[in-house]
This record gives C-alpha cells, structure tokens and sequence, in this order.
C-alpha cells in the first residue's frame, strides 16, 4: 500500500503541473483586466545615497549598459569560466525571459504604474520604453548569470543545498504573503504572485540542480544591482531615471530602490537560469 501511494503521488502531481504554471499568470491577467490603476503623479523626490555629477546627462541610463556589458564580455574568456561557451544557451534564455518582461514592462508604463525621467534617456523609444529600457533585459542579465558562471566554476560546491527546502518555501509563502497585503497596488501584487507561483512550480516539478546554486549567485549579484538599480532609481542623481506610481508599490525602498525591484530582478533572472539550464540538459521540466 505505501509503495502503491508512493508510485500515484507523482502521477497526481504530474495532472497538477500546468495548471500550477499557468495559475499565477491567469491572476495576474485577472488584476490587469480588472483592477484599476490610481492615477497619481510619479515620484521624483526619493531618497539619495550621494549624488555624482558625471551621472547629470541624457547618457546616464545608457553609461550603465557599458559599464554592465564591457566588463563582462571581455572576461567571458577567461580559461576558468569560459562564459562565451554558455552563450548558445544563454541568448536564448534572455530572449524568452526578456520577451515575457518587455510586454510587462510596456503595459505598466502605459497604464502609469512607472515612468522614465527623459533628462536621463536618449531619443528613440518603442512600446512606450526607450531603447536603454529594452537593452536592460539584455545586459543586465548578461552581467548577472557571468557571476552565476563564476562562482559555479571557481566554487563548485553547493553550500546551500541542504537547505533548499526551509529556503524555497520560505521564498514562496513570502510572496503570496506580500501579494496578498498588496493585492491592490499594480507592482507590488503581480510581482509578488508570478515570483511566488513561478516558485511553487520549480520547487514541485524541477530537481534542485542548480537551484540552491542561484540563491549563492544572486546574494552576490544584489550587490551590482542594488548599484545599478540605485543609479536608475535616484540613489545618485538629482532625480531619478525610472519613477513610480507611489500608490501601486509598497513604498519601501533600500535607500532609493524600492523593494520591489528586487524581486523583480530575482524572478527575472531565475527565469533565464532556469530556460537557460533547460535548453542546456535538454531537461523537460517544463
């Protein structure tokens, strides 16, 4: 009997596995078609950590995609990583995520969720971003998953494993937590629930191959995006790049970032460790 039960679990699960994936998705489209966005003015008064005068230009936002892309590329040969091996799994792994986040992105830009600050962009937008904005969904995780390789290829080990489980559900009932506290605020609520559902599913149906592996990487990459997003955000400059709708986020921010963005960031970035591992092993997880 207990081996019988052992054998139809799976079985069970495996009826659950699509809708676990779409749910969260289908929430989410039911708060975009319903809810409604509070028209409030974007904020430009935050917080600053300190102010750099060379960061006052319309190339300020475009600075950052050389200061994140250059450095990289030109380490990815070192003999070690050899990063540009990853390359045929790693585009398109940033494609299928960045096609998914540009779509979110554009919309919450057009119903005034977010906005972008044109003393710091350059002319030339489409869907309602600037080209800076589409070339974050390249270089950011370019950079990003390099530091991923790294610690893979210098550090093999996987300190964290043991704890996958408490960390994991951890991260999930956190999510649904927040997203229930927030269900009213655009930002907040659809991205804690696609973070929390997207958890859900991995922790069900994906093997902790690599999991626990980008938890140690992303610890790490805070530190560049916390940076990076604190420059967009108006932790350095007299006014922001990117500016919120104060009435659809928390309004919680780490010194200029809200928290939010973090998030934001750990979802996206796990999205493309998880096409890119796929495509890699051929794993049909999905």
């Amino acid at each position: 009997m207990k081996a019988e039960m052992m054998v139809s679990i799976p079985k069970i699960a495996l009826r659950w596995k699509w809708p676990l994936l779409l749910w969260p998705y289908l929430v989410v489209g039911a708060l975009l078609l319903f809810g409604e966005i509070i028209p409030e003015p974007l904020v430009y008064d935050v917080p600053t950590f300190m102010q750099l005068s060379f960061l006052e230009t319309h190339w300020t936002y475009a600075y950052l995609h050389a200061f994140a892309f250059i450095p990289v590329f030109l380490l990815s040969f070192d003999r070690k990583v050899h990063y540009y091996t990853e390359w045929k799994v790693l585009f398109p792994a940033i494609l299928i995520m960045g096609s998914f986040f540009i779509l979110w992105d554009a919309y919450k830009t057009l119903s005034g969720v977010w906005g972008f600050n044109t003393n710091y962009i350059t002319a030339g937008s489409f869907l309602y971003l600037p080209w800076e904005e589409w070339m974050f969904f390249l270089t950011v995780p370019f950079a990003s998953i390099f530091i991923y390789a790294c610690l893979n290829a210098y550090f093999p080990g996987d300190p964290l494993q043991k704890w996958d489980k408490p960390l994991t559900l951890g991260i999930i009932v956190l999510c649904f937590l927040f997203a229930l506290l927030t269900i009213e605020k655009a930002y907040s609520s659809t991205t804690f629930i696609l973070t929390g559902g997207f958890m859900l599913y991995h922790w069900l149906y994906v093997p902790n191959t690599y999991r626990t592996r980008f938890y140690r990487a992303f610890l790490v990459i805070l530190i560049p995006f916390l940076l990076v997003d604190g420059v967009l955000t108006g932790g350095f400059t007299q006014q922001p790049v990117v500016v919120y709708n104060p009435a659809e986020f928390m309004g919680i921010r780490i010194v200029s970032v809200p928290v939010e963005d973090a998030v934001y960031g750990f979802l996206h970035l796990f999205g493309v460790c998880y096409w890119m591992e796929w495509l890699r092993k051929g794993d049909k997880a999905l």
